[in-house]
């Protein structure tokens, strides 16, 4: 089986984000920059996958040249081998129209992927090269199994879960809890260093958005201190101040 897993370099959670360019470009200074965390699940359970039933992994970035340390991660968690797509990750229609492009030419069994990235949070580039491939998508998936070249899942919706099964070719939107993320061991980081991390083209520029500016989200305001006593005083900031009530 032939596993394609989309990986994002996002900015760490714990890193400090600052705009400049009269905030029109994120301040990548001091930014640790990471494995997207719904990204390294799908990876997670493709390598599981792999184990128990053979093929390939291969990992895909839409990005430049700083995301290849992010790609040799991947690498050396288990995926056989890695591909940049050399363009900055202009917005979600762009990456789709990239992984689709790369995806239709490889003949993929199955495409894996985080449900979202969490710089953006769009959620939208695994439904989008669904479309583009004319292939099924389905997220927020928290369960896959292969079984006679069926995906059988589980899915959050509103008030419960879903099972479904699809057969291949399909796409993942992966979520905790489809497995658990792999840190890399000694071996693997040796043997990532031998892997091939191929760079291609995108097949277009063209985007459908533009960014104008980014902002921060505003300053938390005072916080006032009641004493658990003092119910009335409580009250009276609530509805007066707060006006929540």
């Amino acid at each position: 089986m032939k596993i394609l897993v989309c990986i994002t370099h996002v900015p760490d959670t714990t890193s400090r984000i600052q705009f400049t360019d009269n905030n029109t470009k994120l301040d990548k200074s001091g930014v640790q920059f990471i494995i997207g965390p719904y990204d390294d699940y799908a990876l997670a359970r493709a390598v599981e996958l792999k184990e128990q039933s053979g093929g390939s992994i291969t990992v895909l970035n839409v990005g430049e040249a700083e995301s290849e340390p992010t790609l040799r991660k991947a690498l050396a968690i288990g995926a056989d081998e890695a591909i940049r797509i050399n363009a900055f990750p202009k917005d979600a229609f762009f990456v789709a129209s990239q992984i689709a492009h790369y995806a239709k030419e490889g003949n993929y069994d199955l495409i894996m992927m985080g449900r979202e990235s969490i710089d953006f949070n769009g959620g939208m580039v695994h439904g989008m090269v669904g479309e583009l491939l004319e292939i099924p998508s389905i997220s927020p998936v928290m369960k896959l199994d292969i079984e006679n070249n069926v995906g059988k899942m589980a899915r959050e919706i509103e008030g419960g879960k879903e099972y479904i099964e699809v057969a291949l070719p399909f796409i993942a939107g992966c979520q905790e809890p489809i497995a658990e993320w792999k840190i890399p061991n000694m071996r693997g980081i040796m043997s990532a260093r031998t892997k091939p991390l191929n760079t291609v083209e995108p097949v277009t520029d063209e985007v459908n958005t533009d960014v104008r500016e980014y902002a921060l989200p505003p300053a938390k305001g005072a916080v006032k201190l009641v004493d658990k006593d003092k119910v009335e005083e409580l009250v009276q900031l609530l509805k007066n101040e707060a006006k929540v009530l």
